[in-house]
């Protein structure tokens, strides 16, 4: 189906439906990378040079061969240890002290359907979607073996790498750094395009050339983090949205990670994408083993608009899992916006009561209904309802805004604990912290320690007890700091526990969905902290940043659409003026932003005026209707933000009958000139009408000349078409 393999040569051939990647296990047993791109036919090992390469070492069985090192093959899994001095994918720190590691080809396997990865999240697929190919490799001397897993899942051009490090050795080994996927590229000029940012304001768009020496993205903070997030993209110098070649990298895992680039001394490129090494350094004893988390791979020859498809499509389909992950997601409205922590039982039912009147199918309750919760200072671990300030118990909560006609949603935050809290007081050592020094505190909050297993299982408990008491539709999994103290101490292994942190975490999730199978997940890390892949798997949606200003969140969402769908996005309305910026806009250009992600609202709908719940009734009315295409229609970026005096974006459906089109005004001038957006995705002989418009245009005249914007006084202005095609 998708992998071949040509035994006189021993090459390997993964083909998509618009892509080959190809490697080779040479005579000496490394394997060495070919080709990645635009389909081809035959073997591409003509492609490998080999030449006298002054200062470059040589592998000992290739005798006086000083053409042949590991310093300029392209290589599929490099390490540390055999003359290669750029950018390893696996260094070992033996038992005698030593980091060396020689792994060669030893056999391997195909197998149709998807490899898995047990306790971590990986992308899935069955036998008839997908294949397998395993490699084994080993290292002669310590009997490390590693096996490199490659899913192929030809519709999707999608290829996955992970690897499994297994110790069949006698002595105990250290893995101090892990990555699961490199690109080698023996030619080439290339832009490296990342997606930098800080709290509230995450996924900014960057893109730089790749240069000679070595640029790193990472994160040390326990999570994937607001400011670096674990995707890269790979683009000729003049690829743009609808032409070139790029390659797209993205991990599937939530914690520290470390993406590498850099054109070598031979003008070589090559990226690598795993396991933050930095406070990394994980033990596996004879006979144990180690998974390096799932990267995901794609390619696309037309451009970053089908590179960001092939990404959305696969992430939609075979990575978010559960009911929901095809869903129509609930229209909601959170408290927090609406009252902070400054809300009563009483106070609740009037923003349900105003919410169902407007449509919104549910009521999330978000932080401060527990323990002494009045701010952020305190009560977090400490999972029992405050009654007192609810003026009931959470099940008649619930019942009462079930009563309402609505859903109920609730925000918890299991992996913090606040020193004012019953928990901490019972269980200091439950917290990440280092012995005899201050604790480094974030907003007032410690990490529990979910490396470990009887932590996980009490607050899993106290929260299961606060969920069974009525039907909780929803739940908001939130996480408020970095981890910055690095210390279990149920271990003396202290360079494993931020791993199994997340392991921990994965552990949780997977326990609590299996428990509540309806019961709707959203991911938050201070709104797009841990926004990633790895969540994905768990949370279908995630909170896309803490700020919810319209304008802002252009941008945002726009970073974000290069590797993430729509329908993962957590997107609100919040009031004006804005509570992170202070902007003002209006309730149409918040709702057309709003839409290009889950939809809700964030605020106190009591304190709209009639003419703006009116509004609210038909934004919701509005957003039902196109939420199948904006969930699983096809996105494309019609300008560029950061630079346009517009941003503007389309869902086009898969059969291209219809799409919907969002403008927004982002600069206002005097005598404004006029600006056309240009379609894409059409089918540029047919024609299509605009909702509520007689006139007809064809797909091509939409997409080559464009649609002129209103000029309209005003700033911020919004607009929002609806596009069919027209069968004649």
């Amino acid at each position: 189906m998708g992998i071949e393999f040509e035994n006189e040569k021993r090459i390997f051939t993964l083909q998509t439906d618009h892509t080959t990647y190809q490697f080779q296990a040479d005579a000496y047993g490394f394997l060495l990378h070919l080709y990645y791109g635009k389909t081809v036919y035959g073997g591409m090992d003509y492609l490998l040079t080999y030449y006298d390469r002054g200062f470059s070492a040589n592998p000992y069985d290739v005798n006086q061969d000083r053409t042949y090192s590991m310093d300029a093959l392209p290589q599929e899994f490099p390490t540390s240890g055999t003359g290669d001095f750029r950018s390893p994918a696996l260094t070992v720190k033996n038992s005698d002290g030593t980091y060396s590691c020689d792994l060669r080809y030893k056999s391997h396997r195909i197998i149709n359907g998807k490899y898995s990865l047990p306790g971590l999240p990986a992308v899935y697929a069955t036998e008839d979607e997908a294949q397998t190919l395993e490699i084994l490799m080993e290292d002669a001397v310590t009997k490390v073996q590693a096996v490199l897993l490659y899913g192929v899942l030809p519709k999707y051009d999608i290829i996955t790498r992970s690897v499994k490090i297994i110790n069949q050795g006698e002595e105990k080994i250290h893995i101090s750094k892990a990555a699961s996927a490199c690109l080698d590229f023996v030619s080439g000029d290339y832009d490296l395009i990342s997606f930098y940012g800080r709290h509230a304001m995450e996924r900014n768009f960057q893109r730089v050339p790749l240069s000679h020496g070595k640029q790193i993205l990472r994160s040390r903070r326990g999570t994937s983090s607001h400011q670096y997030n674990p995707a890269m993209i790979l683009a000729e110098k003049d690829t743009t949205e609808e032409s070139g070649n790029c390659y797209a990298m993205v991990f599937v895992y939530s914690g520290c990670f470390k993406a590498e680039a850099e054109k070598d001394q031979f003008n070589q490129s090559r990226a690598l994408m795993g396991l933050a090494s930095e406070l990394f350094s994980y033990p596996v004893g004879p006979g144990e083993s180690f998974l390096i988390p799932e990267t995901v791979l794609t390619y696309s020859a037309e451009g970053m608009s089908q590179l960001s498809q092939n990404l959305h499509r696969c992430f939609r389909n075979h990575l978010c899992r559960g009911k929901f992950k095809n869903e129509v997601r609930p229209v909601l409205v959170n408290s927090w916006e609406a009252d902070y922590f400054n809300f009563t039982g009483e106070s609740l039912l009037k923003l349900g009561r105003e919410a169902a009147k407007l449509g919104i199918e549910m009521l999330v309750l978000d932080d401060g209904w527990f323990g002494e919760r009045n701010d952020d200072n305190t009560s977090l671990g400490d999972w029992v309802v405050n009654e007192k300030k609810l003026g009931c118990t959470m099940g008649e909560l619930i019942g009462k805004i079930n009563d309402l006609g609505l859903k109920f949603g609730l925000w918890i935050e299991p992996e913090m604990v606040s020193e004012d809290s019953d928990l901490y007081r019972e269980h200091p050592d439950w917290a990440l912290q280092i012995p005899k020094r201050h604790p480094v505190r974030g907003r007032n909050q410690l990490v529990l320690d979910f490396s470990r297993k009887e932590i996980r299982d009490h607050v899993f408990d106290q929260i299961c007890s606060v969920l069974d008491q009525g039907k909780v539709d929803y739940i908001k999994w939130d996480m408020n700091r970095s981890i910055s103290d690095i210390y279990s101490s149920e271990t003396k292994e202290q360079g494993k526990v931020l791993y199994d942190y997340v392991l921990g975490v994965y552990d949780f999730l997977e326990r609590l969905l299996k428990r509540y199978p309806d019961t709707l997940i959203e991911g938050c890390s201070g709104g797009g902290g841990r926004f990633d892949a790895g969540m994905l798997y768990y949370t279908p949606q995630i909170w896309c940043s803490d700020n919810t200003d319209a304008i802002d969140r252009i941008e945002i969402q726009y970073g974000t659409s290069f590797i993430y769908p729509a329908s993962c996005v957590g997107s609100h309305v919040s009031a004006v003026p804005n509570h992170q910026t202070g902007r003002v806009t209006s309730l149409n250009t918040r709702g057309v932003v709003a839409m290009a992600g889950t939809f809700g609202y964030e605020l106190n709908l009591g304190l709209l005026s009639d003419k703006e719940k009116e509004e609210v009734k038909d934004q919701v009315k509005k957003f039902k209707t196109y939420a199948p295409l904006i969930q699983n229609g096809d996105y494309y970026r019609l300008s560029d933000p950061l630079k346009d005096e517009l941003g503007a974006w389309a869902f086009v459906s898969e059969d291209r009958s219809e799409a919907l089109v969002n403008v927004v005004m982002l600069k206002q001038h005097g005598n404004m000139t006029v600006n056309y957006v240009k379609m894409r995705g059409l089918v540029p002989e047919a024609y299509y009408r605009i909702d509520g418009h007689d006139r007809l245009y064809s797909g091509a005249a939409l997409m080559q000349a464009g649609l002129p914007v209103p000029i309209e006084s005003g700033e911020y202005l919004a607009y929002q078409k609806y596009l069919r095609r027209v069968e004649q």
